[in-house]
């Protein structure tokens, strides 16, 4: 009978350990610029818990890679970089991108975890998904006692039990609008912070970004970001609902580069991938027919802006090929000549 470590991994555990592998490498080089350049005392320690989460996924996942014979992604590492370089952000952008990318994360690994079977793999994961939700909780606690944290809105708690009569529940486009149930404006509301943050970290990129083709590549995320910012907004202010602030504020006005030009735009692609994602939720528990329908428009609009992304990417020889199936056409093929 097989062991538990001589079982190979699964395509599953395979292709997650090495994306995790990228995030994380990529992660280390973004918080070694915020730990550099943060002033406040109460953010840091956040910061450097942060960094070492990820050098410790480092570690675990070269030792696994190393036992199975894979070689070790190059991800990302000093060259991608620059220490030195004048802040591009300011201390409260860092506490919020915390925030973001661990809310990525747990969503990440919750969708991960059920698909992961050995048994040291399924270990990693968890504890992935545990060190990460404190350190949600502990970036959430710090932003509500610094008084930057944004609440979801309040909606009347309900009186009595009531059940939906009629299909005009899901109508949205024509005659009388009902009001936004608290799954979707939660939605709305929390696409709206994400596609400002995204915006936020766009025109910062802009700025810096050594590549000319980068450069616009990065206005037009920011366009794209505020674009699908207004349409959620907009949908809040229809029912007086407050809209989250923007962090375009906590941009500097740096024009030289923290980073390379190939970490920002997998950074980029990371959102993108998030922002796909958060509209697929979306949609899901959302029962309006002109909210479900907005949301596949604009991943559409995700989808192109994220391909011309990966585009400029190979063309740069900046995208590491992932595990991927054999393809055996192409074997036989080589068999026969």
């Amino acid at each position: 009978m097989e062991t538990e470590h001589n079982i190979p991994l699964t395509s599953a555990e395979l292709a997650t350990l090495w994306s995790t592998y990228l995030l994380d490498s990529m992660s280390i080089c973004m918080f070694t610029h915020f730990i550099e350049k943060v002033n406040d005392k109460e953010i840091k320690p956040i910061l450097e818990k942060a960094d070492r989460l990820s050098h410790s996924h480092i570690k675990i996942i070269e030792k696994i890679f190393y036992n199975e014979g894979i070689p070790i992604p190059k991800g990302f590492n000093k060259e991608d970089v620059n220490p030195n370089a004048p802040r591009l952000f300011q201390d409260s952008f860092f506490l919020n991108y915390i925030k973001h990318m661990t809310k990525g994360g747990l969503s990440t690994y919750g969708a991960i975890l059920p698909n992961m079977v050995r048994k040291d793999i399924r270990e990693f994961f968890s504890s992935s998904l545990v060190s990460t939700t404190e350190l949600y909780n502990e970036a959430t606690s710090l932003l509500l006692s610094k008084g930057i944290e944004i609440r979801p809105p309040y909606i009347p708690y309900p009186k009595d039990i009531d059940f939906v009569k009629s299909q005009s529940f899901l109508a949205g486009w024509f005659g009388e609008q009902r009001p936004l149930t608290g799954h979707e404006i939660m939605n709305l509301y929390a696409n709206v912070q994400t596609n400002k943050i995204g915006e936020a970290i766009s025109l910062g990129f802009a700025q810096v970004a050594k590549s000319k083709e980068v450069r616009a590549y990065m206005q037009r995320g920011k366009e794209i970001a505020k674009k699908h910012t207004d349409v959620f907004a907009n949908y809040l202010r229809q029912y007086d609902l407050p809209v989250p602030m923007t962090w375009d504020h906590e941009v500097t006005e740096l024009t030289e580069s923290p980073f390379s030009d190939k970490l920002m735009m997998f950074q980029i692609s990371i959102l993108s991938a998030n922002g796909i994602g958060n509209y697929g939720f979306s949609i899901g528990t959302s029962q309006r027919k002109d909210l479900t329908t907005n949301y596949a428009r604009l991943t559409a609009e995700v989808g192109l802006f994220a391909e011309d992304g990966m585009n400029i990417m190979i063309d740069n020889g900046w995208i590491e090929r992932p595990p991927h199936a054999s393809d055996r056409g192409s074997l036989i093929k080589h068999k026969k000549n």
